[in-house]
């Protein structure tokens, strides 16, 4: 019944890891301690990037598992909030510590969609750069866990 989802879903966990793959040289020349402009902004679309990506396998499962689609003003974080609940038709997709670190994620999100890039400030961002990887080998493995149950 779903598997054309678990395969849209396993197509969107690829395209996140190939941007991180893309990107391989990048993240062993970056300067974690004291990044130039480039780097910061380069990381910031990185990381956006990388949120976005976990937003469309969240709105997949939303709509196609719960026929739910957010629709308020604040529907990124009803989006994630949604993820991490256990529903009718299925148990929660990410446990709460994986919702915690994927909740900063959502809030720079919003800082980089609402401003210029030259405005990151690289305090905020460093701890999210930082762990990117393991954030994602932790949310790509409960939702691996969650495609798998729907089948």
């Amino acid at each position: 019944m779903y598997k054309e989802l678990n395969d849209e879903i396993e197509f969107q966990m690829s395209q996140i890891d190939r941007q991180f793959e893309d990107f391989g040289m990048y993240f062993q020349n970056m300067n974690y301690e004291t990044p130039d402009l480039t780097q910061i902004t380069v990381m910031a679309s990185i990381l956006h990037s990388f949120y976005t990506g976990l937003e469309s396998i969240f709105k997949m499962i939303s709509n196609r598992v719960d026929d739910f689609t957010p629709t308020s003003s604040k529907s990124h974080q009803e989006l994630l909030d949604y993820m991490n609940v256990k529903t009718n038709n299925r148990e929660a997709v990410i446990d709460e510590d994986t919702y915690l670190l994927l909740n900063e994620y959502l809030k720079f999100r919003h800082v980089f969609r609402h401003g210029y890039t030259f405005q990151l400030k690289w305090e905020k961002m460093k701890k999210l750069a930082e762990n990117l990887f393991i954030t994602w080998d932790r949310v790509k493995e409960q939702v691996s866990v969650f495609t798998k149950s729907l089948l």
